[in-house]
Parts: structure tokens; sequence; C-alpha cells
């Protein structure tokens, strides 16, 4: 029995859009990338060689339009996991679900997501302005622990075996290990971008290692995490959406990656703060491969 969606559930406002992002399902294309700050959003779709519509509600900024003879969407969703979950769920309502009957469609969409963002790296070879691609992701939200799939949607050996190395503290949640598509990966990485393994925090001080008036945890953490490595992959770099995106997509059918710049470098403590010039440069790759 095809299930129905109370309006208490699936919000939709009066001119028919969704709750948060304030877009309609015909307003969103099949490929759509994922950015973080609002104004970056004008910066991507500054390519566009057509745009057909623009909607701005709160820290959610979307435009579609052509780039290229592909139909795109891009999105900012702001900082954390916690808004991921505000904007895959809705990103996934506005392509499956039909808006007047409030029940699933019969033919599912599979949307292609690839979040562009920026990070901290954690290895020699993730200095300031490197192009990562996440093969996997562990969140340290706790994110995907609420959803029934969890353990489908998490590399669960990985998993095993990272809470192992770094000796986890339970007391911080039970991480887990989200992978990027395949196809998706290969397509867009290519050979210019290094492929590694990106932890999504929680936070940006304390949850990334950072200590200023108070003490952390477990002090160590950074340490254990730069010298964890399993199946030939080392974890290149921090941020703070990847896991969600690519855990969420995974549950609901789509395809999804993260690719990030650095933009400081833990090890050589060093930070590019005029990252916003330089990062155009990802950005026009991803178009070009999505």
């Amino acid at each position: 029995m095809a299930q129905y969606f109370a309006e208490s559930e699936l919000i939709i406002n009066s001119d028919g859009s969704i709750f948060h992002l304030h877009l309609t399902p015909e307003q969103l294309a099949d490929k759509v990338i994922l950015v973080g700050d609002p104004g970056r959003v004008k910066l991507v779709s500054s390519h566009f060689q057509t745009v057909e519509s623009e909607v701005e509600n709160r820290e959610f900024h979307s435009v579609t339009g052509e780039y290229n003879g592909k139909r795109m969407t891009v999105i900012s969703t702001g900082i954390g996991c916690d808004n991921i979950d505000i904007v895959l769920n809705e990103l996934d309502a506005l392509a499956n679900i039909d808006f007047k009957t409030r029940m699933v469609k019969d033919h599912l969409r599979s949307l292609t997501i690839v979040r562009v963002g920026t990070c901290g790296g954690l290895q020699p070879n993730t200095p300031t302005g490197t192009f990562i691609a996440s093969v996997k992701s562990i969140g340290f939200d706790g994110l995907l622990n609420f959803y029934a799939g969890r353990d489908k949607a998490s590399d669960l050996d990985f998993e095993r075996e990272f809470k192992r190395q770094v000796n986890w503290n339970e007391k911080i949640g039970n991480p887990y290990v989200a992978t990027s598509n395949q196809a998706l990966l290969n397509r867009v990485a290519q050979k210019d971008m290094v492929r590694g393994v990106t932890i999504a925090c929680g936070g940006f001080f304390g949850p990334q290692g950072r200590e200023l008036r108070l003490p952390l945890a477990d002090p160590n953490l950074n340490e254990k995490i730069e010298k964890f490595e399993y199946q030939g992959l080392k974890i290149t770099n921090f941020e703070m959406e990847s896991s969600a995106v690519e855990g969420l997509s995974q549950l609901m059918g789509h395809q999804a990656l993260t690719c990030c710049m650095v933009i400081a470098n833990r090890l050589a403590r060093k930070a590019n703060a005029g990252y916003k010039n330089s990062i155009d440069g990802l950005v026009k790759l991803v178009l070009d491969r999505i």
C-alpha cells in the first residue's frame, strides 16, 4: 500500500514549493551542485549560458540553468550535516513525491549530486590548493544513525577498523563510513584530484581538533587520524558535510560525490583565507565533468 505523507511530515508552501528550499518540482534539474556558501552560488551560476529560475530562502540559494547543454541546479546548503539532512530530504521529495497526491511516484528519479566545497588537508600530499575527491567519508556527525538503513549505507568493516585504530571514544557517538558513487568519482576526479578519505565533523573547532579556550576530550585524536590507513586509503581531509551527502544519497538511490579544495593544511599549520579567488578552478572542472 502506497504511503501518504501528512502535512506535518511533508511541508509544502502555499505556492507549491518545498518548505525550506522554496523550490517547486519543476525547478529541479537532474544534475545538482551543492555548495556551502550562499555567495558561491553566483560563482557557479556565472558559468551558466542561460538561467531559468533563481530562488532564495534563509541560507538556501538556488539557481537552475544550462551549462554547455546540461541542465543543472546549484544550491547552497549552509554549514553542517544537519543542513544536508534538510537539503537532501527536500531534493528527494521534489524528485520522487507527487505534491498533489502526497504519495511516492511510480517511477523514481535518480539525481546526480556533487558537493563542491573547502576543507582542511591532513597529509603531506594535500597542501593548500589541492583538489580532493572523497572515496569514503567518515561521519562524526551521527546523522545517518537516525535512519533505519544506516548499516546499508556504511562500510561496516572500514568503520570497525577506524574505531580500532584510533581507539574511538564511544561518548562522541558512533561514526559511519559512507561511500561515493564509483562511476561519478571516476568521471569527475579523473587524474588531477587526490582520491582520499574525508572526515565530516560536527563542528569547526573541537570536532576538528582546534583548541582555543576549551580543552579537548581527546587531544591526540588528530594525530591518530593522520596515521590511520586501511585498504590503501588514508584520511586526507576534514570538512563538515560529505558523509551526509553520500550516505543519504545512497539510501535514496541518488549518485553523490564530494570534491573539495584544501584551504588549510593542519600538518603544515598553514591556511589560505583568500581561497575564494581560486576555487573557481574546481568549480569549472566539476561543471565540465558532472
